[in-house]
């Protein structure tokens, strides 16, 4: 039993490890004309706060799944709100018309490809998964 909790608490270890060393980033295409955003206008962005991509124009937002580590960590650090939090804000702006939900993909690369179809879209991935084909806004510490 001994033997049990402990390579519960060492495997348990390396997933914490792995997700505080994940680092997310806010991305663009590279065909974007945006070139850098805060963690202010990410938040406002990604909160239905804003609608306005600075230097681009009207984003199209891409989201990650909502049961992803890296959503729950990008609005944890960038608009240090919960996913519940979150959810229930999106809720209200969409039923009062104000706002259009942030288009939900798979994965990293499928924001990628989203980006590469949509030069006003915007979304996160892990830093990992940046090539040529995307722009980073910001870096979310």
């Amino acid at each position: 039993m001994k033997n049990l909790i402990r390579l519960f608490v060492i495997l348990s270890s390396f997933v914490f490890i792995n997700i505080c060393s994940a680092q997310v980033v806010v991305v663009v295409s590279a065909k974007s004309p945006a070139a850098k955003l805060t963690k202010e206008q990410a938040a406002a962005l990604f909160l239905g706060k804003s609608s306005q991509l600075p230097g681009a124009g009207i984003p199209v937002l891409i989201d990650q799944p909502e049961s992803a580590e890296i959503r729950q960590m990008f609005y944890a650090k960038v608009t240090e709100k919960t996913p519940i939090q979150v959810k229930s804000i999106w809720s209200r702006l969409v039923f009062s018309g104000k706002a259009t939900i942030p288009k939900e993909v798979s994965s990293s690369d499928e924001v990628k490809k989203q980006l590469a179809a949509n030069p006003d879209a915007i979304g996160y991935i892990d830093k990992s998964a940046v090539d040529a084909s995307v722009k980073v806004l910001f870096a979310v510490e």
